[in-house]
């Protein structure tokens, strides 16, 4: 009896202190550079290259729009949060991958159930063999079954890991989702906006167009200018015309994409026109270390690489046995009277060994392909991230360039206007033809729509660049499930 004990006390320490096979997990490795090559557009100016967020700089919060000041835009973000149809895709399926955790979870805990059934039986008074009639009979048995699989090798804390690295995974693809639906809300906004800033310019020039062309049949009727004068006049207003028409176009699809971000239908959404009428805020960037912590598919990719690297471990455990505790007990009677009593019961207990011994090399195709998939999660999480540099770099640029060419460009518009006014001036006094100042006003309409354009272009450059820094998420956010 000593030696059976301690026979199985040996057995349960050997479960207890069970091993895990397979590979521990490292973050893999990412080419890194200690500074951006881009400096921000204010230090551009100065020439001295950029410097890192302090603890008292504007930082990048959840709300990131509100770095903006447009209280509008506010509003529409914030129902975005709420009513988008995409965002809740998203959420479901997060919701959907925490479920797994628990169902995985399960596995560790033994399974119970029970069958019961009553039966009525008897025999045949024809069987072969029958020797005297033989009464009904019944059969009552009230089973309850109880299975256990000792994780030996750990599949099964393998198995619940890597759901918890998939819901984990599943949680930053929504953190990603909603950062790119607020930012495709903002840059729709601002598309807007800079639709009715291009609006309220042809707007005014359509009414400077007016006056030219009285001008001209003023001069007409007087004899001093040609009826030629008064045609282009006109042409260059009604061509005008048609560009003010279109931007109702451009104005029209913004409109209606707000609409379907904010989960409403494009006939029952609009917005009041208002110019675009705003300067890109000053982001803070901060160093690509970073950048590792901040971007959600970033740590969407590292997860699902650490939940690749769990699936070799689970591929490699099949090489090994699985032990079962299972146990079978209960009642059975031949009458309900007879049936829960003591002399009754029944019970059967014992473990069961179950090992491959040929599988043509099933095993290792599965455990090849682990590897591989792990390899491929790898180069996953790595381009991720090099385009996440490269996002960020490409955004630097623009607003670094964009912010110069906007000096220049209002330099331009200064210019035009200045040679605007000289020819209508020189036109006037009969010193130049029409052409001169036909000429002079498609330059200077020119030049003021692309100042309107290059401002929307910097705003979506804004907006770009806090998407690429990941708009104030950081990795630490990620639930613990």
């Amino acid at each position: 009896m000593r030696y059976f004990l301690l026979g199985v006390v040996c057995l349960c320490s050997f479960l207890i202190a069970s091993c895990t096979v397979g590979r521990k997990y490292k973050k893999p490795s990412v080419a890194m550079t200690p500074a951006y090559k881009e400096p921000p557009p204010d230090s551009f100016k100065e020439g001295q290259g950029w410097k890192t967020a302090q603890p008292g700089d504007q930082t990048l919060r959840g709300k990131w729009w509100e770095i903006f000041g447009d209280p509008q835009l506010n509003a529409l973000e914030e129902e975005l949060t709420i009513s988008n149809e995409t965002l809740k895709v998203a959420e479901a399926r997060f919701r959907q991958a925490r479920a797994q955790i628990r169902f995985n979870r399960a596995a560790k805990f033994p399974t119970i159930s029970t069958a019961p059934s009553i039966t009525s039986l008897r025999d045949s008074s024809n069987r072969p063999y029958f020797t005297s009639a033989a009464p009904a009979t019944g059969d009552f048995i009230l089973p309850f079954d109880l299975s256990y699989e000792v994780d030996l090798w750990g599949r099964v804390r393998r198995t619940i890991t890597a759901a918890q690295e998939e819901a984990q995974a599943t949680a930053a693809d929504l953190e990603t989702a909603n950062l790119s639906l607020h930012a495709e809300l903002a840059m729709d906004y601002f598309e807007l906006r800079s639709a009715d800033a291009q609006k309220h310019l042809l707007d005014d020039t359509l009414k400077a167009y007016a006056d030219a062309l009285r001008l001209t049949e003023t001069r007409y009727q007087g004899g001093v200018a040609p009826k030629a004068d008064v045609a282009q006049a006109r042409t260059q207003l009604e061509q005008t015309q048609v560009q003010d028409t279109d931007v109702g176009v451009q104005r029209s699809e913004f409109e209606h994409a707000i609409a379907v971000l904010i989960g409403k239908p494009p006939a029952a959404f609009g917005l009041a026109e208002a110019p675009l009428d705003l300067n890109p805020p000053n982001i803070p960037v901060g160093v690509p270390s970073e950048l590792l912590e901040r971007r959600p598919d970033i740590a969407a990719a590292e997860r699902r690489t650490a939940e690749a690297n769990e699936q070799i471990g689970i591929a490699r455990a099949a090489y090994y046995p699985t032990v079962t505790l299972s146990a079978t007990g209960g009642f059975e009677g031949t009458g309900i009277l007879s049936w829960l009593t003591w002399p009754s019961r029944f019970w059967a207990v014992g473990p069961q060994m179950v090992e491959t011994l040929f599988d043509a090399g099933r095993r290792r195709a599965t455990s090849e392909q682990t590897l591989a998939g792990y390899d491929a999660a790898v180069a996953t999480y790595r381009q991720t991230t090099l385009n996440a540099f490269q996002e960020v770099e490409d955004n630097l640029a623009a607003l670094r360039i964009l912010s110069q060419e906007s000096e220049q460009q209002k330099a331009a518009v200064a210019s035009a206007q200045e040679s605007l006014q000289l020819a209508t001036n020189r036109y006037t006094g009969g010193l130049d033809n029409y052409l001169t100042v036909l000429s002079a006003q498609a330059i200077a309409l020119f030049n003021e729509r692309n100042d309107v354009d290059v401002l929307r272009r910097r705003m979506d450059a804004s907006v770009l660049l806090i998407k690429a820094l990941g708009g104030g998420w950081n990795v630490s956010q990620l639930p613990k499930v």
